[in-house]
């Protein structure tokens, strides 16, 4: 009885196991052989009534799923076993060549998972180097080509059998394609892409613009930079292909003493973005003579630094008529002549033998221009401009201000014009506030009507910075200049007045004292506090406890270094802090498209 009871229960599992066969493999196959053999008949039929599409020789002919039900010659719908998923109208086909005198039909047809066993792959087309190339605009591209071509039924096929097609255009910034298509015997097709991006490259359109030299030379129209909201001049390509970048103008004037401290408060004042392109590297600043001021090899130079000044070997390989790397006003360069001494550099001096030279040695102790020189990353990208002072290169390293956003959450170096002064923004407070300065000297109700203070000395014939005192600039700028400045946007702000022993050197005051006004002079060592070579006189808000000592720029573009002469005039500039609640409403934050606030 138990065998009996065994063998039943053994045919109910193998009948079990029957039926999941068949409903699960055989019964689908069968209905999948049969769609097959529909797809096939429809297209016999199609080429019967259409013969003049039949293939001749070597030639294969195709039709698809969807053009035999466009062309009626399928009435339904073909559709995946126990499913109401249509067969793939795009992927399904039927091909026919001509063998041995007689018309052979290859048919494929994908239906869900179930797919017919003909060839219907393409040939593997393996490609020489990489399949995504970057190549800098200008440059030639050369196609690395194919390495093989293989197919899985035709075995390895030619490569010349491929067909190439490319629209690279190294003249245009942009993404290309190079397209590689490869068709086997039953005309499967694959096609492989290879991206081409087109990039300007900085350090590769420097060497474009360089030739065959190492740096640009006389006055060059093609080497503005615009980072972390100033302009720089490329001076040219080091050895390791980076750029060597020199602020256009001065940002400030410093003692030469006391350059590296002020580099170090530039530095903080760039930028995140700018700070990852920056490459620490050496810098040259041997000592001169007057008898080595033509020279052009630099035998001592710094460790590593991430900012520096020019050296005399970079004013001299410039060489050439106008030489980018003189500015208009006196500016250090990174020589001394000796422990009390070291040399600038100016376009043009009054005395004939510096003149002639191009250098000048001065007291380092006083104050001068300083052009901060970095080196940036060779394969930064340059996003936009042609590298001229109108549209320099660009590398975004800054997204200008979206309508709508707040004043103080924008960078140093950004511009802004309230209807009556355009502003630059020195950086933004604790408190919110964002202190700026303004570009040029105050005018008056005309532009030709610039306000200026004839400075007055107190009883111990001493300069004092003090808004509460009817005979001092403070006082002056607050009670009559203000007069011809918008103030709507601006915060009554504490200010710190740095005072100073004897002479005006950074970061060594005696003391300071705090004042709240509206508006104040800028202080010489902070950022765009110098002339930017307008050649316009102003005063300065440094103040020291020696007779006849205050801090202004002359005419020429330089400060004051020796003793103030009484009654002497000089123009205004000043600062001024935007309150924290102002938005932009419009404008680039440029020089031509300054921010506009409400």
């Amino acid at each position: 009885m138990q065998k009996i009871v065994g063998k039943i229960r053994l045919l109910i599992v193998v009948a079990i196991i029957f039926a999941f066969v068949w409903f699960l493999v055989v019964s689908p196959m069968i209905t999948f052989r049969s769609n097959e053999k529909t797809l096939e008949d429809a297209a016999r039929r199609y080429f019967e009534l259409n013969s003049n599409l039949l293939p001749t020789g070597e030639r294969v002919k195709k039709v698809d799923l969807k053009t035999l039900y466009q062309k009626s010659f399928l009435k339904k719908d073909l559709y995946a076993p126990y499913s109401k998923k249509t067969c793939s109208v795009n992927n399904s086909w039927v091909k026919v060549r001509q063998e041995n005198g007689e018309y052979k039909y290859y048919t494929y047809l994908e239906c869900g998972v179930l797919s017919s066993t003909i060839d219907h792959n393409g040939p593997e087309i393996k490609l020489n180097g990489n399949p995504e190339i970057i190549i800098n605009k200008g440059d030639e591209f050369t196609d690395p080509g194919i390495k093989s071509v293989v197919d899985n039924s035709d075995g390895k096929m030619e490569i010349s059998s491929v067909s190439i097609t490319s629209d690279v255009d190294t003249s245009k910034v942009g993404e290309y394609e190079v397209k590689y298509t490869a068709l086997d015997k039953m005309i499967n097709k694959t096609e492989v892409v290879r991206k081409v991006k087109v990039v300007q490259l900085l350090n590769g359109t420097i060497k474009q613009s360089i030739s065959n030299g190492t740096n640009f030379v006389g006055e060059p129209e093609n080497n503005y930079l615009r980072l972390s909201n100033m302009t720089f001049r490329v001076f040219g390509l080091d050895e390791n292909n980076d750029v060597i970048i020199v602020a256009d103008e001065d940002i400030a004037n410093v003692n030469y003493t006391k350059i590296d401290d002020w580099l170090d408060y530039f530095y903080e004042h760039l930028n995140d973005n700018t700070k990852k392109m920056i490459v620490e590297k050496k810098y040259c600043n041997m000592q001169i003579s007057d008898t080595t001021l033509d020279t052009t090899q630099c035998n001592s130079y710094t460790k590593k630094k991430k900012v520096y000044i020019p050296s005399i070997v970079e004013v001299n390989k410039a060489k050439g008529e106008g030489n980018f790397m003189k500015p208009s006003t006196l500016s250090w360069i990174a020589n001394s002549k000796n422990d009390k001494e070291a040399y600038v550099t100016r376009r043009y001096f009054v005395n004939k033998e510096a003149s002639d030279k191009g250098f000048l040695a001065y007291d380092n102790t006083y104050n001068y221009g300083v052009r901060p020189m970095m080196t940036v990353k060779g394969d930064t990208l340059i996003v936009s401009g042609d590298g001229t002072l109108r549209s320099p290169y660009t590398v975004g390293d800054v997204e200008k201000a979206k309508n709508g956003s707040n004043l103080n959450e924008r960078f140093t170096g950004e511009y802004i014009n309230d209807g009556t002064t355009a502003w630059r923004i020195i950086d933004v407070m604790n408190d919110g506030t964002t202190k700026a300065i303004s570009v040029s000297n105050i005018v008056g109700l005309t532009d030709e009507d610039e306000v200026r203070y004839y400075i007055t000395f107190d009883a111990n014939d001493k300069i004092i910075y003090n808004p509460k005192d009817k005979n001092s600039l403070g006082y002056y700028i607050n009670n009559k200049v203000i007069k011809y400045v918008n103030t709507s946007n601006l915060a009554n702000h504490e200010i710190k007045v740095p005072i100073y022993k004897n002479k005006i050197i950074f970061g060594e005051e005696t003391e300071t004292k705090e004042y709240k006004t509206i508006l104040s002079a800028p202080n010489m060592y902070e950022m765009f506090s110098a002339s930017g070579g307008d050649m316009t006189s102003y005063w300065l808000i440094n103040t020291s406890k020696a007779k006849n000592v205050g801090a202004a720029i002359y005419d020429a573009g330089s400060p004051v270094n020796e003793k103030i002469e009484a009654y002497q005039p000089y123009g205004i500039r000043v600062v001024g802090y935007f309150k924290k609640n102002k938005v932009i409403v419009s404008g680039d934050g440029t020089i031509d498209s300054p921010y506009v606030v409400k």
